[in-house]
């Protein structure tokens, strides 16, 4: 999609309530800091890590998409026992992960997985909660799966973060349902949840008490997230997520908004035909940002702290597709340039900020890298 096209997009439909997405052709920067930093190998011999998350005495928590649940301490694997049976088919499994607030004084945390139903002929993403006891897992409390069950194999999701209030948010892909789920509150899948620490739906929930609503949505009309964090100055949730061919996006993630899948969308089929011609229609988000080619992002988080201090503020979002780690510099709201860090090291699954403030990327079939600057002393 060229640039003066997007323009006139624009111009003709100013009916929308949104303004209209950034251009996807943003170039990288001429002068990649490739010669800024070393990349450590912090876990080796990982295969399909999806979530990471550092332990308050800086071990490292990681899930495998087949279903495990990975300590790593001193140097060494320890696998966590009592975790529920993992629905492991096509892009499902063991997913997202995170600590409760208060994780300190309860040991609780959160996952998403994959989960079946009784006679496993179908499944979907679901969300649990556990106490984590040195290497085991108890007290596991399913708080929300979504339905119905499908033998599809796509588009699970899935990412879990909790906001500054202390409310929980995971996201569960539309389910290869793209006609049917995402633009329908009444259905699960698509969408953007928003839970209390125990389960329970905040009265405040921008569907509560709208009839035959899923009331434990918070967005809705959603391809497949897969990157989920909180603006480390603003609070807010961001997302993004797999576009078709093209139209990755990044959305700043509000109540009750509609986001636009499939009725709108810069992306098309896979086989290159059109999905729809609509750019923009009234009622749905404009991204703030999105990609023509995909880079199949997955992991998303914002650079704090002194370490790198010419990319603090910026996004970094994983590229499957691609295989490097993406920074987005933003300013007011807008990408104004972009980079490739650590470029052809693999399908970057997920990243986060590690303990004393190192980005920390996870690797398919490589293992978990933490990007050192060479700075650092």
């Amino acid at each position: 999609m060229k640039t003066n096209i997007t323009k006139l997009a624009c111009v003709v439909l100013l009916i929308s309530k949104s303004s209209c997405a950034q251009n996807e052709n943003k170039p990288y920067l001429k002068t990649p800091a490739t010669n800024s930093y070393t990349l450590e190998l912090v876990v080796p011999d990982v295969e399909i890590p999806w979530g990471m998350v550092f332990l308050p005495n800086g071990d490292l928590l990681y899930t495998e998409k087949e279903g495990k649940l990975i300590r790593f301490q001193f140097g060494k694997k320890n696998e966590i026992s009592g975790l529920p049976n993992t629905y492991v088919r096509g892009q499902g499994g063991l997913m997202g992960i995170a600590l409760h607030p208060d994780f300190e004084h309860n040991n609780r945390f959160y996952f998403t997985m994959a989960t079946a139903n009784e006679d496993a002929s179908g499944g979907n993403t679901a969300l649990y909660s556990g106490t984590l006891n040195r290497n085991t897992l108890s007290d596991v409390k399913l708080l929300y799966k979504a339905m119905p069950d499908t033998k599809k194999s796509v588009h699970f999701g899935s990412r879990i973060v909790f906001d500054t209030d202390g409310y929980i948010y995971f996201s569960v892909g539309d389910r290869g349902e793209r006609d049917i789920n995402p633009q329908d509150i009444t259905r699960d899948n698509g969408k953007i949840y928003r839970l209390s620490d125990d389960g329970s739906i905040p009265s405040d929930n921008p569907f509560v008490g709208i009839d035959g609503a899923k009331e434990a949505i918070y967005s809705y009309g959603h391809r497949n997230p897969q990157g989920l964090t909180i603006h480390p100055e603003t609070g807010a949730v961001w997302a993004h997520e797999h576009g078709p061919r093209g139209g990755d996006e990044i959305n700043i993630i509000e109540a009750g908004k509609n986001y636009g899948w499939p009725k709108i969308t810069y992306g098309k089929n896979y086989s290159g035909t059109t999905i729809t011609k609509k750019l923009s229609l009234p009622g749905m988000e404009q991204p703030l940002y999105y990609w023509v080619p995909s880079i199949a992002a997955s992991g998303m988080t914002f650079v704090t702290g002194d370490k790198y201090p010419d990319w603090k503020g910026s996004i970094l979002a994983g590229s499957l597709k691609k295989s490097y780690l993406e920074r987005l510099t933003i300013r007011d709201n807008k990408v104004v340039a972009r980079e490739k860090i650590a470029e052809d090291i693999g399908r970057v699954r997920d990243v986060i900020m590690g303990p004393y403030g190192y980005i920390h990327i996870a690797v398919e079939f490589e293992g978990i890298y933490r990007i050192k600057p060479n700075t650092d002393k």
